[in-house]
């Protein structure tokens, strides 16, 4: 095999391109966090300030003494979060498994029917949903908002954990089988090792979906002690005159450490899973 040797001025090249690209995606980032160290008069300053001339702590320091319900809506946010990762895995689970291995009548018609699902617009069902949970008393609970982010988190689930359960050779649980194991005993022996990385993504996605998601606790939550971090965001910096951006933007970046935290120790899971390596060797 002839190997290429790139010139110096093609790695110089690309190394200036990754270097824009890279300030590029994470600008946004050091301006959150450059914001939250300014006061609101700073921030408003006519000349652009890339560093803040006087560093200032007052916008974190108001979020533990100030009157906003910061942490309440970071608790609520971590509830329905973890729900709906609980409930999104197990059930996308067990379901990709079964649409993967079993075989029954209208099989093909529930996979279409479940992909289906992901094609209506969030927007287009908050008014019948909304009127579902007048009905059945779910506004303002946590049960509520679990379930709404369940209900579009599962059906991507399910189509991911079956891809991956679709790579695993079915020889191998045969062989479990025969050896005498159960159904379930090669699936949590056999088969849910080796999908691993399907499943971790598959609840990595639930927990971001629930976490960023804005219009099901703006529309299904009245009660401002059960807002999630989204709307309450809005609801505690933003006014009809006046904007806390620097309190905000302290808030945001409180917010964004644990989602980093999460996915740097996720990284290896996650690539593996949406790269579609199930099985190794």
């Amino acid at each position: 095999m002839i190997r290429r040797h790139f010139s110096i001025a093609w790695y110089g090249a690309v190394a200036v391109i990754l270097l824009f690209f890279g300030i590029w995606t994470l600008f946004p980032i050091y301006w959150m966090l450059v914001t939250s160290l300014k006061t609101n008069k700073d921030i408003f300053n006519v000349s652009l300030d890339f560093w803040p001339k006087h560093l200032s702590l007052e916008s974190y320091i108001n979020l533990v003494s100030g009157a906003n319900p910061i942490y309440t809506f970071f608790l609520n946010s971590v509830i329905t979060s973890v729900g709906t990762v609980v409930i999104a895995v197990i059930l996308a689970t067990f379901a990709g498994y079964a649409l993967s291995r079993l075989r029954f009548r209208l099989r093909k018609p529930i996979l279409i029917g479940i992909l289906v699902t992901q094609m209506f617009p969030l927007v287009v069902l908050l008014i019948p949903l909304y009127l579902l949970y007048v009905k059945a008393h779910l506004l303002n609970t946590y049960p509520g908002l679990i379930l709404g982010f369940t209900s579009f988190t599962i059906p991507f689930g399910i189509w991911m954990v079956k891809g991956f359960v679709d790579n695993v050779p079915i020889e191998i649980e045969e062989a479990a089988l025969i050896d005498g194991c159960s159904r379930f005993q090669s699936m949590r022996i056999i088969v849910f090792p080796l999908i691993l990385p399907g499943i971790v993504a598959t609840g990595t996605f639930a927990f971001m979906d629930a976490w960023n998601n804005l219009l099901f606790p703006l529309v299904l939550v009245n009660d401002i002690e059960m807002k999630t971090l989204p709307p309450g965001m809005i609801f505690a910096f933003a006014g009809q005159f006046k904007h806390d951006w620097s309190g905000m933007m302290a808030a945001s970046t409180i917010v964004t450490v644990p989602v980093v935290i999460a996915f740097v120790m996720l990284q290896r899971f996650l690539v593996e899973g949406l790269t579609g390596g199930a099985v190794k060797g």
